[in-house]
Order: C-alpha cells, then sequence, then structure tokens
C-alpha cells in the first residue's frame, strides 16, 4: 500500500467544494481591517483575531520598515547561534514587564512557543494536564514531550481535581488556555491555581487570544484575576492583538535560561523576523498609550452579544470578543457561511473535529475599530438569515 492511499481516500473537502460550499483557504487581497476585499468586492470583516485592531496601524508599518532597513528581512539563523539581535532583548523585556515575569523568550510562531515550553519542561515519568478544549499547539507540545498527557472536562474543576488525584505524587504541568479559541469563555484561573497548590503542580496559561483583552492595559487572564504571582508561565502569541506573527513564553530566570538551552524548537528555527519584532513593539506602546482601544473592543463585544442573544442565537458560554452562533448541524452551518458571503460578510465555520458533529458553530469575532453602523449592518444581516435557516 502506498502512503498515497490516505491522500486518495481524503475527498470529502473536494465533495463539499463541488457543491459550493467550501469555506476555507479564501483569498484575501487587502490589509487585514474591519473591511477587506475578497473576490475583488468590499467584505464586513467578522472573522478576525485583530482585536485591537492594530494591524494596519501607521505606526506599527513605520516601526516594520525601519527595522528592515536598519536590520533586513531576516537573521539567517536561530537565536541559539547567530539570529540574536538587540531588537528581540529588548522585545522581551518589553514583553517580560507587560505580564508581570522576569524574563521572556520569543518564538518565530506562537505554535512553536507552546511546542517549545511544554515538549522541553515536562519529561519522562512527568504529567503534562490540559483541558479537552485547548489548543491544538498544547496538545503536539504535550506529544512532543517524553510526558505523559492526562485531560480534564473543559472548565470543570471537579474533573480537574479528580485528574490531579491521580498523580498527586508526580510532577506535572496543569496548561490550559486563558481565553478559549472556539468558545471565547475564560479558564477558571483562581479555581485552578488553588487546585495547582493543593496538589503541588505548576500553572501554565496560554494567553494568544488574552493579550490586549484582558486585565489591565491587556496583560492578559492572570492580570484579570489577580494570580499572576501563583502562574508559572504565561504564554503569547503575536498574530492577535500584537498585529505581527510569532509568540513568546514567559517565566522565572530559572526556567527561562534552562528552556533557552534545551528547547529545540527555539535552538533550531531561524530567529523572528526583525520587522515582526518591531511590528510588536510598536503594537505594545499603543495598547499602552491608547487604553480607549481596549474599552471599545469590550463595548462591540457587548453590543455583539447582546445582539445575538436578543435574536434568540446561542451563543454558550462566551464571555469575550469571540463569540459562537452555535447552529447544530455541518450542512447549517456551511448555508449560513454562504449565505453570509453572499451578502459581503466574512465568518469562520466550525466544524468535526473542532467541535461534536451536531453542535457546529459559526465563530464570530470582533475588534475595536469595527464601527455602530458596521455592527448593526451585521446584527441586521444575522437576524435576517437566522430566521431564513430557522436557527432563531
Amino acid at each position: 500500500m502506498s502512503l498515497y492511499e490516505k491522500c486518495k481516500k481524503f475527498t470529502q473537502a473536494k465533495e463539499i467544494e463541488k457543491k459550493g460550499f467550501y469555506p476555507y483557504f479564501r483569498v484575501i487581497s487587502s490589509e487585514q481591517d474591519t473591511e477587506v476585499i475578497v473576490n475583488g468586492e468590499k467584505t464586513l470583516m467578522l472573522g478576525s483575531n485583530s482585536y485591537l485592531g492594530l494591524t494596519n496601524h501607521p505606526k506599527v508599518k513605520e516601526a516594520a520598515e525601519k527595522a528592515i532597513n536598519k536590520y533586513g528581512s531576516g537573521c539567517a539563523g536561530s537565536r541559539f547561534l547567530n539570529g540574536t539581535l538587540d531588537i528581540h532583548i529588548k522585545l522581551e523585556e518589553k514583553l517580560a514587564e507587560l505580564v508581570n515575569k522576569e524574563t521572556a523568550i520569543a518564538y518565530p510562531t506562537g505554535f512553536q512557543a507552546n511546542l517549545g515550553l511544554i515538549g522541553t519542561f515536562v519529561g519522562r515519568g512527568e504529567y503534562i494536564i490540559t483541558d479537552k478544549l485547548d489548543h491544538a499547539s498544547i496538545l503536539d507540545g504535550a506529544r512532543l514531550s517524553y510526558g505523559k498527557m492526562l485531560r480534564f472536562t473543559h472548565n470543570d474543576m471537579e474533573d480537574l481535581e479528580r485528574v490531579l488525584q491521580k498523580v498527586e505524587d508526580k510532577n506535572k504541568l496543569i496548561v490550559v488556555d486563558g481565553v478559549f479559541s472556539m468558545e471565547g469563555d475564560i479558564a477558571n484561573l483562581p479555581k485552578i491555581v488553588e487546585l495547582a497548590d493543593k496538589y503541588n503542580a505548576e500553572v501554565m496559561v496560554d494567553d494568544a487570544h488574552s493579550l490586549g483583552v484582558l486585565g489591565k492595559n491587556g496583560a492578559g487572564t492572570s492580570d484579570h484575576f489577580g494570580v499572576t504571582e501563583d502562574i508559572d508561565v504565561i504564554m503569547g502569541t503575536f498574530s492577535k492583538s500584537l498585529a505581527s506573527v510569532g509568540g513568546f513564553i514567559a517565566g522565572n530566570e530559572l526556567l527561562m535560561h534552562y528552556i533557552k538551552h534545551f528547547s529545540r524548537p527555539l535552538i533550531f528555527s531561524a530567529s523572528l523576523p526583525p520587522a515582526s519584532a518591531a511590528s510588536v513593539m510598536a503594537a505594545l506602546e499603543i495598547m499602552e498609550s491608547e487604553p480607549d482601544r481596549i474599552e471599545r473592543l469590550w463595548a462591540n463585544t457587548k453590543k455583539m452579544q447582546d445582539g445575538f442573544s436578543d435574536m434568540g442565537y446561542d451563543i454558550g458560554t462566551s464571555e469575550t470578543p469571540i463569540i459562537p452562533l452555535h447552529v447544530g448541524d455541518m450542512m447549517v452551518a456551511f448555508k449560513m457561511w454562504k449565505m453570509l458571503s453572499e451578502e459581503n460578510i466574512f465568518i469562520n465555520p466550525v466544524i468535526p473535529p473542532a467541535v461534536p458533529p451536531a453542535d457546529c458553530l459559526i465563530r464570530t469575532s470582533f475588534m475595536a475599530t469595527h464601527t455602530d453602523k458596521q455592527l448593526d449592518i451585521a446584527l441586521n444581516k444575522f437576524e435576517e438569515i437566522g430566521k431564513r435557516l430557522n436557527i432563531i
């Protein structure tokens, strides 16, 4: 049997494409803003993770241009060897300050940051304990390590304690998303910290969707709950609120020193490009100097949560700018995507295996820079299409 047999058997995507319901790899020919160009037409973007709307900010773009002029387009090597620039060190200092940790390490992607920490920190005979709805990069980090992964029911603290009791006398790391990327709800960090203390576990929080959203000056979930001192590792990405690409981990100097010398995704990957590092630093400065952006983000979030709920949509346990609409069947999700696309509204359908077969959803996400007029247009279209599909 050829290795290609599994490729031949995968026909679902092409079948959906033939029916006109294929919603992935859509081509955008403009900057990432509240409106984008898709197929030559202006489309209202309700599927972006640019929560603060900084990806096209003039100061961010200017910082990237200056970095390219000074450093060139890349580092031509890893941080471990020839790829550490002074701009990387400055960025890491700013990130550590933001999340109130001793030091930070920047990675080329957020995915690699999770692989690099989890796969290095946890070893043979030790345990990674994850929420069942944690991001794929956390699960792959656990697979990369020589430790064993145990999972608990989403945000269920009784189930987490049950798992912790199984490995009470073992070394263990609890890893959770701060904000869950599909559900839009927030991890119960106060209770997680309490259980970690009781069962002698370390705690890591993936703040990919929390930075710029929760906490003072957008410092994330730990700051939001006032438990930063009790969290061992904070991870974040640059591809959401921070307007670029890349990721980081932050913690105490002892752990970060160890990670720098053993993390394969760091040592064997080329460094974060200078333009990305400069973009993130500019975004951090804007986030600090313009706190009204976060205020506007939350005003938009409340408007849309209330609007969807008042219409009769099921938004689940969402507490953040990520607002899922639970629509049930996969074909209903695809039909809703297509109808909204025809109205020039960009959303993301979520289907198995990301969700259970009978609980497909339309993932919407909102930005500080969405206007009231844009949101009103969206609500009108969602109401009209929801009624046509008998969802509301």
